[in-house]
C-alpha cells in the first residue's frame, strides 16, 4: 500500500506541476503585448487569420490578406461550386489572381523586428535579473514561441547570448523554472546546429543528463527531448555519451515498462543517434545493449569488426547474452577462426572465449562448426602455428566446449572423421599437457575432465591413457603448484579411476609422496574444498579390496584422520557447502575399506574397537539423503557383524570340586546371565560389534523401506548376519520379531526389485520360516507362497534351492526326505 501511495501522490504532484507549467500560457499575449513598442496597424493584419501578415497579397478588388489564408478561401469556394467572392465584401471576382503586397511586407518585417527586438530585450531583463517566477516563466514561454514561430528568430536568440541565460536557468530552485528552460532549450537547438554548440557548452550536458534521474516525469520528459535533439549533431553524440552513467540512464528508459511512451520513443531515437560514435557502442555493451556492436561487428569495415570482436571478448556477459551473441556472430567468428589473419584470429578467439562458457552458445558454436579449426589451432606446429598465448585461449574455449555435453563422438574433425575421443587425438591432448606452460595444461587437464564425465566417452579416454602410458604424469599433477592444475588433475583421476582403479592404485603406491600429499590434503580442515571432495573421492574409487593399497593408507596415518573428518562434519563443527556430500560420501567408503580385513589384520579390529567403528556406521545409517553414506555404512555393518562371532568372549566356567567330580550326578552346570542371545557370550557393539547394541537392528529396519535398492541390499545383508550359520538361528528370528523386521523383509521379497535383492530375501525367508511358530503364520500369506514360487521358478541355480526348501516349509511343497527315511 505505501507504494502505492507513494504513486498516487507523485501523479498529484506532477499533475499540479504540469498545471502550474502551463498556466504561463494564459499570459503569453499579455506579455508580448506589453513588449510592443509600436502598436499593431490595422493594415498588418490579415481580416481572415486576424494575425499579422507575413506574405501580405492584394485581390483584384484591392483588399489585402494572408497568402495562405486568401488561397485557402479561394479553394473552399471552388469545393462548393461557388464562383470566388471577396471575403470581405462578398461579391464576386472575376481573377483570383494574387498580387504580392512588397512594401507592406516589408513595413511588417521591419515591425517585428523591432518588436522582437524588444521583446528579446525585455527577455532577457527578465531572466537575469531578479525577476519574478512568473516573468521568468513568461519570457522563457515568449522564447519557445518565437522559435517556433519564426525559424529566423533562434539566430538572433543566439547573436544575443540568450542561450547561456537559459541554460543558467536549469539550476534554478524552480521546477516549472527548470522545466520551461528545458522547453526552451530544445526549441533553440532544433534544426541549428550553431545553437546545439551553444546548448552543449561547458557543463551542460551533464546538467541535462541529470535530469533524466530525477523523479517527476514532465522533467525527464524534457530534458530526454533535449537530448534527443543535440544527439541529431554527430559532433555532440561524443559528448553526451562521454557523462558517466548517461548512457547506461537512458537504456534503462528505453527498456522501462513503467515510463509512459514519450520517454520512451525519445530515449530510444537517443541511443540510435549516439551509435555514430564507436566509443558509445562500446559503452552500450557494457551495458547489456549489445545489438549495436554486433551490428559493427557484422557489417562494420574489417578494423572495425576486429575492433568489437576484442572487446566483446573483454565484457563480462550474462548467460542469456552469451545465447544472443552466439546466435547473432557465432558463424562470423568461426569464419574469422578459419580464414583470418593472426590478429583478426586473436580479436575473435576472445569473443569466442567470452561466448562458449555458457552452455546453451557453446552449442551452438558447436553447430558453426568451432572443433575442427580450434583442434587445427592447437595441434598446428611450424610457420603456421598460434602464438602460446592463443593456444591458451583456443584451450579455455576447448574446454568450455567440452563442459557443454554435447555428443563429441558425433562430431568429425578432419577428413579421417576423427572426433575428440579418438585415441590419436587423444594422445595430441596427453602430448600437449606434458609440454606446455600451466596455463594451457591446466585447460587441456579441464578438456579430459569434460571427456570423461560421461560413461562412454570416459572409456575412450581411459584406453588412451593406458595405450600411452599417461597416468603416471597424470598422478604428478596431483602435486602441481598451482591450484587449478591441482583441481583439474584430481578431477580427472577421479573420473577415470572407476575404470582404471587398480593401475591408478599401482602408480600411487609406487609414486613418491603422492599418496601422503592426497592425505594430507584431506586433512586440511579449512572448510571443504572442490580438491578435497576429489581427491577423497579418488581414494574411494580405488580397489577396496586391495590389502597393500590399504596397508599403505594406514602407513600414511590415514584412517585415523578420516574418523577425525566424518567425526568433525558429523557434531556440525565443519561449515556445510556443496562439497560436504561428495566429501563425507568419500570419507564413509575409505574408511570401510578395514572392514574388509579384519580377520586377517588384527591392528584393523583394534583400530575398530578404539574407534567404536560400529556405532558411527550405525549413526550413519540415519544420514538421510545420503544414499551412498547409507548404503557403504551398511555394507560396512555386514563385514563388522560377521566378525562378531569370531570376537565374542566367553565366560569362564569354574572348575568343578573334588565332590562333582565324584559324583556328577549332584553337580548343577553354573548359570552366567547377560549373555548375548545371538553369540551366547559377552557381547558390545564396540567389543565385538554385535548388531543387537545400539538399535542398530532396527535402524537396519528402517533402510528395507528405502527408494534405492542399493541401500536395501546392504541393511539386508547386514541383517542376515542374525540368521548366518555359526550363531543362534532361532534367537536371531526372535530379535527381528521383536523389532518388526519380519514384515519389511517380506515386503522386499514380494517387491523383488533386483535378482540379487530377491536372492538375499529368499534366503532370510528362508531362515525366518524354520522357526515353526511364523512358517505356520506365514503359511496362509498368498502373496508370500507366490513370491517364493516365482523365485523357484525363476531364479538361478542356488535361489531355486532355497526357495524349495522355503516352500516346503509352509508346505506348499512335500518333504519327500522326510518319506525316505520312513521307509528306510
Amino acid at each position: 500500500m505505501d507504494q502505492i501511495r507513494t504513486l498516487s501522490d507523485w501523479i498529484t504532484e506532477e499533475l499540479t506541476s504540469e498545471e502550474d507549467y502551463h498556466s504561463v500560457e494564459q499570459g503569453d499575449e499579455s506579455y508580448q503585448g506589453k513588449s510592443h513598442i509600436e502598436p499593431i496597424f490595422s493594415a498588418f493584419v490579415c481580416p481572415l487569420t486576424k494575425e499579422v501578415m507575413r506574405d501580405p497579397v492584394t485581390i483584384e478588388n484591392g483588399h489585402t490578406f494572408e497568402r495562405e489564408a486568401i488561397e485557402k478561401w479561394f479553394q473552399e469556394c471552388r469545393d462548393v461550386g461557388k464562383m470566388p467572392i471577396c471575403p470581405l465584401t462578398l461579391k464576386e471576382l472575376s481573377s483570383t489572381e494574387l498580387n504580392p503586397s512588397i512594401a507592406l511586407r516589408n513595413t511588417i518585417e521591419e515591425w517585428i523586428q523591432r518588436n522582437e527586438a524588444a521583446q528579446l530585450d525585455m527577455a532577457c531583463r527578465s531572466i537575469c535579473s531578479e525577476s519574478s517566477e512568473r516573468d521568468v516563466l513568461q519570457a522563457l514561454k515568449y522564447i519557445v514561441h518565437i522559435c517556433k514561430k519564426y525559424r529566423s528568430s533562434k539566430h538572433v536568440v543566439h547573436n544575443v547570448d540568450l542561450i547561456t541565460m537559459i541554460t543558467n536557468m536549469l539550476r534554478s530552485s524552480s521546477r516549472r523554472v527548470r522545466c520551461k528552460a528545458l522547453e526552451a532549450l530544445r526549441m533553440v537547438a532544433e534544426d541549428n546546429d550553431e545553437n546545439k554548440e551553444v546548448v552543449a557548452a561547458g557543463d551542460n550536458i551533464r546538467t541535462v543528463i541529470k535530469f533524466l534521474s530525477h523523479e517527476y516525469p514532465l522533467e525527464r520528459e524534457l530534458s530526454v527531448s533535449l537530448l534527443y535533439e543535440l544527439s541529431k549533431s554527430e559532433l555532440l553524440c561524443e559528448r553526451i555519451g562521454g557523462v558517466y552513467g548517461a548512457i547506461l540512464l537512458l537504456d534503462g528508459m528505453a527498456s522501462s515498462t513503467s515510463e509512459n511512451i514519450s520517454i520512451v520513443e525519445k530515449a530510444e531515437k537517443t541511443l540510435v543517434n549516439l551509435e555514430k560514435c564507436d566509443e558509445n557502442v562500446r559503452q552500450m555493451a557494457e551495458n547489456g545493449r549489445l545489438q549495436p556492436l554486433l551490428n559493427l561487428l557484422l557489417e562494420g569495415p574489417p578494423e572495425m569488426q576486429m575492433s568489437m570482436a576484442a572487446y566483446l571478448g573483454e565484457l563480462v556477459l550474462a548467460n542469456d547474452v552469451k545465447f544472443l551473441v552466439a546466435q547473432t556472430v557465432g558463424s562470423s567468428l568461426v569464419n574469422v577462426m578459419k580464414t583470418g589473419g593472426i590478429e583478426a584470429r586473436e580479436a575473435a578467439l576472445k569473443a569466442l572465449n567470452q561466448i562458449s562458457s555458457y552452455e546453451a552458445s557453446a552449442k551452438i558454436l558447436i553447430q558453426e562448426g568451432i572443433l575442427p579449426p580450434l583442434i587445427k589451432d592447437l595441434f598446428a606446429v611450424g610457420v603456421n602455428q598460434l602464438p602460446m598465448r592463443l593456444k591458451e585461449v583456443s584451450a579455455t574455449i576447448l574446454a568450455n566446449i567440452v563442459a557443454s555435453s554435447a555428443d563429441f563422438e558425433a562430431i568429425p574433425l578432419n577428413d579421417d572423421n576423427q572426433n575428440l575421443v579418438s585415441e590419436d587425438i587423444v594422445h595430441n591432448l596427453l602430448h600437449l599437457i606434458s609440454n606446455t606452460g600451466p596455463a594451457i595444461e591446466c585447460k587441456l587437464l579441464q578438456v579430459l575432465v569434460g571427456l570423461t564425465s560421461s560413461s562412454t566417452t570416459a572409456l575412450k579416454i581411459v584406453s588412451a591413457i593406458k595405450s600411452s602410458g599417461a597416468a603416471i604424469s597424470l598422478v604428478q599433477f596431483i602435486e602441481a603448484p598451482q591450484r587449478d592444475i591441482q583441481v583439474a588433475s584430481l578431477k580427472l583421476l577421479q573420473n577415470i579411476s572407476p575404470f582404471m582403479g587398480q593401475e591408478l592404485a599401482d602408480v600411487l603406491r609406487g609414486a613418491a609422496g603422492q599418496l601422503a600429499g592426497l592425505i594430507t590434503l584431506v586433512s586440511e580442515s579449512n572448510g571443504i574444498l572442490e580438491e578435497q571432495a576429489a581427491a577423497i573421492s579418488l581414494l574411494a574409487n580405488l580397489p577396496e579390496r586391495d590389502l597393500g593399497f590399504t596397508g599403505q593408507l594406514w602407513e600414511e596415518g590415514a584412517f585415523n584422520i578420516i574418523i577425525s573428518r566424518v567425526v568433525r562434519i558429523r557434531q556440525g563443527e565443519t561449515r556445510g557447502n556443496r562439497y560436504v556430500t561428495p566429501f563425507l560420501e568419500g570419507l564413509v567408503r575409505v574408511l570401510s575399506r578395514l572392514t574388509y580385513f579384519l580377520h586377517d589384520e588384527p591392528q584393523f579390529v583394534a583400530f575398530a574397537r578404539d574407534h567404536n567403528l560400529a556405532s558411527l556406521f550405525t549413526d550413519l545409517l540415519q544420514m538421510n539423503g545420503l544414499d551412498k553414506v547409507q548404503m557403504v555404512s551398511a555394507m560396512a555393518l555386514e563385514k563388522l557383524a560377521k566378525e562378531s562371532r569370531h570376537l565374542t568372549r566367553f565366560p569362564e566356567t569354574p572348575e568343578p570340586g573334588w565332590c562333582s567330580s565324584i559324583f556328577p550326578c549332584f553337580s548343577k552346570p553354573p548359570v552366567v546371565t547377560g549373555l548375548c542371545h545371538i553369540h551366547h557370550g559377552i557381547c558390545s557393539m564396540k567389543e565385538n560389534f554385535c548388531l543387537l547394541e545400539g538399535k542398530a537392528v532396527e535402524k537396519l529396519i528402517a533402510c528395507l523401506d528405502h527408494a534405492n535398492e542399493k541401500v536395501v541390499e546392504a541393511a539386508l545383508a547386514a541383517l542376515c548376519t542374525l540368521l548366518d550359520d555359526g550363531v543362534d538361528i532361532e534367537q536371531g528370528v526372535m530379535v527381528l520379531c521383536e523389532a518388526d523386521g519380519i514384515r519389511p523383509i517380506l515386503d522386499v521379497l514380494l517387491e523383488s526389485r533386483t535378482e540379487m535383492l530377491r536372492h538375499r530375501a529368499v534366503w532370510a525367508v528362508e531362515r525366518i520360516l524354520r522357526t515353526e511358530d511364523i512358517s505356520n503364520e506365514i503359511s496362509g500369506d498368498q502373496s508370500v507362497g507366490s513370491a517364493l514360487i516365482e523365485a523357484f521358478r525363476h531364479g538361478d541355480y542356488v535361489t531355486k534351492q532355497i526357495a524349495e526348501r522355503a516352500l516346503k516349509h509352509v508346505d506348499r511343497l512335500p518333504n519327500f526326505s522326510d518319506v525316505f527315511l520312513k521307509r528306510s
